[in-house]
């Protein structure tokens, strides 16, 4: 490969927390680039359950056994983080009709917005079509538990003192 053709694969969103159905996108993603940048994203119109600092480690716990991947945090629009990388493309992992129809909107804005701008869908397992964040929010505001949606070094970083649910039986 020549030096700068390195093939880099964004793959952005809010991870509020990130689940083992984002964790599969990202290993699958992971063998079809050089690098994968899983870009923890804030919008400032967005409510979260997690700071994006607690949120940037929950994917980093999550993401650990993928070498060739990175997590970053970004406030910015997705185009221009995609300029300043020199991205390849965006990943993005697609659960259902509802998931494809939102991101194909999203896509068609950014490459009417940034020339070149590429998006690459990844269809889900069916076992992780039900795997959501909003799930686990739920189930964390609910005592429920967690352990089927999270990476077990989330779960147990999600269940220290630090983020405040260690005293849930989650």
């Amino acid at each position: 490969m020549m030096p700068g053709t390195e093939r880099i694969a964004i793959l952005p969103g809010s991870y509020d927390p990130i689940t083992r159905g984002h964790v599969a996108v990202a290993a699958r993603a992971a063998r079809l680039f050089d690098q994968i940048v899983v870009a923890v994203m804030e919008n400032p119109d967005k409510s979260y359950l997690f700071s994006q600092e607690q949120r940037v480690g929950l994917a980093e716990a999550s993401l650990a056994s993928i070498p060739n991947c990175k997590v970053i945090a970004d406030r910015g629009m997705l185009i221009d983080l995609y300029a300043r990388l020199g991205a390849s493309c965006v990943v993005k992992g697609i659960r259902n009709e509802t998931d494809y129809r939102y991101e194909t909107l999203q896509a068609e804005w950014n490459r009417a917005h940034l020339a070149g701008f590429e998006t690459l869908y990844l269809p889900a397992d069916e076992d992780e079509i039900l795997i959501s964040s909003t799930e686990v929010r739920q189930r964390l505001r609910d005592g429920e538990k967690i352990d089927d949606l999270l990476m077990p070094a989330a779960k147990e970083l999600l269940l220290s003192e630090q983020f405040g649910f260690y005293k849930k039986e989650c």
